[in-house]
């Protein structure tokens, strides 16, 4: 490994402060296994992520999304999701060359704790890891991915932790009988999560409520030619919505001022109201008192646990996988890939992202 190998690192306390940093090379200890990242996505996801990097709940009350790649006092170092090959080992079951599909930070390379490794990948059990979710700690081997082909193989970091989310959103509204709702509101709806809420949505046998995607005036031709929801209506035209049907409200990206308008035009008629991502940061929440339901918060490893715990592993990857390869079918239309390549290029797309004008359209892959 290069001592020359970059990284970049976070400000905790504030997530505009980001630098490129270089790593110094450390020797491996037993277990221990270095990886050389060979894509990864940066998405709005990427800034949810770092808004709750500290701790906020979602792990228990004393960790956060920071705690996966350093420690304590520290900077963050931003997770990221993409596929890695092992450049070097000192763990048994796993050998220079393997490749790897999982969570990593925003680096040219990484070093994971390999556990309980074997044919199908490897679970990372780095001592301050093992209390956060599965979901995040386990390494897939590449040919033990359930729906991968080679031609998708760029849409994976982009799409599937996304679409995988989508997909568990509109489990939970088949699950809770759609909370009673006739139509469910999307906020965001260009964004990659709710597209693939939209599309799950959509491909549900039987009776279902419409979809409405709302998005931003600029953006309402486009999206609706892409077919993912009933209709698509900008924000400025909320108000147009009959306030009488029950509805249900999915926000994507945590924007107050759309919240408000929402739960003040349905009120009571507003069965239930998700907030599942914040990558509008910098917005204020719409903390408080709303009209209507309480707002409740989507966790995507707690959803994923159960429905494993209901179904098995097993069935919960092939459902999964017979998802995926249908919205495979449709995902090029959808967005182009965007390639950067090397720490200067990784460190203007974060702050692209964080600035909010990333195009939608795109996908953006990072190379190291």
């Amino acid at each position: 490994m290069s001592a020359k190998s970059w990284a970049i690192d976070i400000d905790r306390d504030d997530i505009t402060q980001a630098k490129l940093v270089t790593d110094a090379d450390e020797l491996l200890a037993p277990g221990q296994i270095r990886v050389h990242l060979d894509s990864y996505a940066m998405t709005a996801n990427n800034i949810t992520y770092a808004v709750f990097g500290k701790p906020a709940g979602l792990f228990g009350n004393d960790q956060g999304y920071w705690d996966f790649f350093s420690e304590r006092d520290t900077p963050g170092r931003l997770p990221v999701w993409g596929f890695a090959t092992v450049i070097e080992s000192a763990a048994e079951g796993v050998a220079a060359g393997d490749r790897f599909y999982g969570y990593y930070p925003m680096a040219e390379s990484a070093i994971l704790t390999a556990g309980k490794a074997g044919p199908g990948g490897f679970t990372d059990v780095t001592p301050r890891r093992t209390t956060l979710p599965p979901i995040y700690n386990h390494y897939q081997r590449i040919e033990a991915l359930e729906g991968y082909r080679a031609a998708d193989h760029d849409y994976w970091p982009i799409f599937r932790p996304l679409f995988l989310t989508g997909w568990l959103i509109a489990d939970q509204f088949e699950d809770e009988g759609d909370y009673g709702a006739g139509q469910i509101l999307i906020a965001s709806a260009s964004s990659k999560t709710a597209i693939g809420l939209g599309f799950s949505l959509a491909r549900r046998a039987g009776h279902r409520p419409e979809t409405v995607g709302l998005t931003s005036k600029a953006n309402v031709a486009d999206l609706d030619a892409q077919r993912i929801y009933d209709r698509v209506i900008a924000y400025e035209d909320i108000l147009t919505l009959n306030p009488g049907m029950p509805s249900a409200f999915v926000d994507m990206a945590g924007n107050g001022a759309v919240t408000r308008v929402v739960h003040s035009h349905f009120g009571n008629n507003l069965k239930a109201s998700i907030i599942v991502g914040k990558s509008h940061w910098d917005a204020d929440a719409g903390g408080a008192a709303l009209p209507g339901p309480e707002r409740q918060g989507f966790f995507a490893p707690g959803r994923s646990q159960k429905r494993i715990a209901d179904w098995g592993g097993a069935a919960f990857g092939q459902r999964i996988a017979e998802a995926w390869l249908a919205f495979m079918d449709v995902a090029p239309r959808l967005a182009s890939v965007d390639k950067r390549s090397g720490g200067d290029a990784a460190l203007a797309a974060y702050r692209e992202m964080l600035s909010g004008q990333a195009d939608p359209r795109k996908g953006i892959v990072v190379v190291p």
